[in-house]
């Protein structure tokens, strides 16, 4: 019998975690009963009720699963960590406040069997707000214009991955892991199927303008090098217009020099406008360096504080701790080499 795994990162949920566990268990049994499954909730350090209410299904069920993370380590690196401690045949991502819907889960499986090991689900349409949808849209227009690598358009990592696409997930060793993208540039035999995007349950989205900046800029940072090409190419534009003008001013002035008076009015206007654009750039490049130093620190995607129901399964390793050697090969290839130095 073939398991499911579905993954559902959670932070300050505790009025939705009970109701999504009851709908993923209700559609498990009621439309897809042929398959095992489990329920995986990795919660992002919550402040409020929630972790109760998840030990609380877990010592009820045992299909229920869950990790606590020691801290809060963000939107993007605690449901990529969730998926790569899927051990199901595959995995599906869920958002906890019922905005990706459960009903979708038998559409996704259904892709699955028929060959596809990634089943991205994209939105068509959404109730949130209609501002927001359209600065959405615009930002994936974008991004998708910018980028050397495909984008997803309104894809947000809700979706089905089979495990030989986990394998890869776990073997990227990268501290700030963007699925989005990961999906659209190493994503093999992928399927995408719509949707329409429902409101939340209960709760507050946690999402501002802050964490949309982030999600926005590590996509533009990771998959696009047009920024710091705009720049060399707005700068040389600048600089050959800087220059005509210069020439053009020159000659007017030897040409005309008790008539035509210089006047501040330009060099100030230019001042303005050089320095704003030298501080635009600066910023974008400050935005690239950030990236590569969160990268270049080798921090680890998230640190677990306790794990439920797993019984003896470890950790599964990802990226950098995939690859490590561990410490007893380490000390006895030491006592080898000291052997052979006497």
């Amino acid at each position: 019998m073939k398991k499911i795994t579905i993954v559902i990162p959670c932070f300050n949920e505790e009025e939705n975690v009970v109701p999504i566990s009851q709908a993923v268990e209700n559609e498990m049994k009621t439309n897809l009963p042929q398959y095992d499954y489990e329920i995986m909730f990795i919660d992002n350090d919550s402040q409020d009720n929630t972790r109760a209410l998840i030990r609380e299904l877990c010592a009820e069920n045992p299909k229920i699963k869950a990790i606590f993370n020691a801290k809060n380590f963000g939107q993007f690196n605690s449901p990529y960590y969730g998926l790569c401690q899927a051990q199901g045949d595959c995995a599906i991502l869920l958002c906890a406040d019922f905005q990706d819907p459960v009903e979708m889960i038998p559409k996704l499986v259904a892709e699955w069997e028929n060959g596809y090991k990634i089943v991205s689900a994209i939105k068509t349409s959404s109730r949130e707000n209609k501002l927001m949808r359209f600065l959405r849209t615009c930002y994936y227009k974008v991004i998708k214009k910018m980028s050397d690598v495909e984008q997803i358009e309104h894809f947000t990592g809700f979706g089905l991955y089979d495990q030989s696409f986990l394998e890869v997930l776990r073997g990227i060793d990268d501290s700030k892991p963007f699925l989005r993208g990961i999906v659209a540039e190493l994503g093999f035999q992928r399927k995408d199927i719509e949707y329409q995007q429902a409101e939340r349950r209960a709760g507050k989205t946690h999402n501002n303008f802050f964490s949309l900046y982030d999600a926005a800029m590590l996509s533009f940072t990771s998959y696009t090098k047009m920024g710091l090409r705009l720049s060399t190419f707005i700068g040389f534009f600048i600089a050959f217009m800087s220059g005509i003008m210069g020439v053009v001013y020159l000659i007017l002035k030897l040409t005309n020099w008790d008539k035509y008076p210089m006047g501040t009015a330009p060099q100030l206007i230019g001042m303005f406008f050089l320095g704003s654009i030298q501080l635009v750039f600066i910023g974008l490049l400050g935005e690239y360096v950030l990236n590569i130093n969160s990268r270049v620190m080798k921090r680890p995607l998230v640190i677990e504080a306790e794990r439920l129901n797993f019984g003896d399964q470890k950790p599964i390793p990802v990226g950098e701790e995939r690859f490590a050697v561990p410490a007893e090969l380490t000390a006895a290839a030491v006592t080898a080499a000291e052997e052979n130095n006497t």
